[in-house]
């Protein structure tokens, strides 16, 4: 043990022999491959809004992180709901990203989630922007240019799940995309193929691929939005969006599509919504209105999202499904929101210097996976959800929200929950066998949930 440790020390003590010589020759430059180069570029450190950034004086190079951590518990008032809920903690989010802009048009992003002691790709893409700074185009693995609510960094998030509607719409995916930006209008649109995805939908992905020679599906996916009012603090955001669709083999079944969502939470791993696989798929066609809307320390959103599933056979009906969620919120203690034009979304909060910021919030969500023609039934909920933020500073966030959830009869997580009682009284699964009434059956419940929110 000694040896080595000694050795360790002696190794340690010429590499710092070694460096040190290098930075007495300061005309000799290194790059990363050992090479010799004859330019060098200093580089300014600051810290803006919380964010550490080295940028040159010229500002054609910039480098900095993107680093969150959000570590959430949950209660769950589950006394009259016929399926029991385990209260828990969980680290929703452990996000490592590395971003950089090269010869001020060239723009780089590599962004990894360690939540759960699973490595997953989220954002890896090159982008590259004119001068005049109205156009850029991108390509790699990023969120299709759909759904305002869907698009926004979950840094900026007015609560700590996304609406339940949030499953229709596409995230990421391989792809090219360009954008238009003025003042008055957003214009998106981009050609997409599959996901890098989590190991099982690799798995599924080589599945199809070498089992039945699947293509991998793609989709072509447009944005437009229009700011008839926008200025510092305050806007007006009127949008929608439209994608084709064929079929990814991401999907367990080839040909299929699957629509499940948990309920507004991280710790409740339930699906009770859940249409099973939609096999014999051909395409389908999403499309949204978004409308937004903030003056200074108010504001609003509101998204509808329709989904229409065609399929091959005559036999197999196609498929509509929809839904809707409308948010509304107030930020005390002097803070405002802001907006980003280049996105269409909302984006960091501004504070009173040295003050925290106060924000209270409402949400109505609405989501119907059932198509009575279709014979598909994955189940329908109401959700409602109180919320209170407090923003300490551009870096710490605290996050507090009630919900109450109110599931359909058809909400029976394909077939693996209760949804009420049979003539007998037994909890039954089956939601033909339900006697309570429409909007006694389902399950409902009550969730308490907070989180910790460290940005840096």
């Amino acid at each position: 043990m000694k040896i080595r440790f000694y050795t360790l020390i002696t190794a340690l003590m010429l590499l710092g022999i070694t460096l040190k010589a290098q930075n007495e020759d300061p005309e000799k430059a290194m790059n990363q491959y050992g090479k010799e180069v004859e330019e060098t570029i200093d580089l300014q450190v600051q810290a803006r809004d919380g964010i550490i950034t080295f940028e040159s004086k010229d500002k054609n190079y910039k480098f900095w992180m993107d680093n969150r951590m959000y570590f959430d518990g949950g209660i769950f008032f589950d006394k009259d709901a016929y399926n029991p809920i385990g209260n828990g903690l969980t680290v929703r989010r452990a996000r490592i990203a590395v971003k950089a802009n090269l010869y001020r048009n060239w723009y780089g992003e590599v962004d990894l989630d360690f939540a759960n002691s699973v490595v997953e790709l989220k954002d890896v893409y090159v982008k590259y922007t004119n001068d005049a700074e109205n156009f850029n185009i991108k390509a790699g693995h990023f969120k299709e240019g759909f759904s305002m609510e869907t698009t926004t960094t979950s840094r900026y998030l007015t609560f700590m799940e996304r609406s339940l509607i949030s499953k229709f719409a596409p995230s990421r995916h391989l792809g090219i995309q360009t954008n238009y930006i003025s003042d008055k209008i957003l214009l998106t649109g981009g050609v997409h193929f599959n996901t890098i995805g989590e190991s099982e939908e690799v798995v599924f992905s080589q599945d199809a691929n070498k089992d039945f020679g699947k293509d991998e599906g793609f989709s072509l996916t447009g944005r437009v939005v229009y700011r008839p009012l926008i200025g510092e603090n305050k806007f007006i955001h009127i949008g929608t969006a439209a994608s084709y669709r064929t079929p990814k083999t991401t999907a367990e079944v080839p040909d299929s599509y699957r629509f499940s969502t948990r309920s507004i939470s991280a710790i409740n791993r339930k699906k009770y919504l859940d249409t099973d696989n939609i096999v014999n798929v051909k395409s389908n066609v999403l499309w949204n209105v978004e409308l937004a809307a903030a003056n200074k320390n108010l504001m609003f959103q509101a998204e509808y999202i329709a989904d229409y599933i065609k399929r091959d056979n005559d036999s197999d009906p196609n498929v509509s499904l929809n839904g809707f969620y409308a948010q509304a919120g107030i930020l005390l203690n002097g803070a405002k929101y802001n907006y980003n034009r280049n996105e269409g979304e909302f984006t960091q909060i501004s504070r009173r210097e040295g003050k925290g910021a106060l924000e209270f919030d409402v949400r109505f969500d609405y989501i119907d996976l059932n198509d009575e023609e279709a014979e598909l039934f994955g189940g329908g909920a109401n959700a409602y959800t109180l919320g209170l933020n407090y923003h300490f500073n551009s870096n710490v966030k605290f996050m507090l929200n009630y919900s109450y959830l109110n599931h359909d009869r058809y909400a029976n997580g394909k077939g693996k929950l209760y949804v009420g009682h049979d003539v007998d009284g037994n909890l039954t699964k089956d939601y033909t066998k339900v006697v309570e009434s429409d909007g006694e059956a389902g399950d409902d419940f009550g969730q308490l949930q907070m989180r910790i929110e460290i940005d840096f």
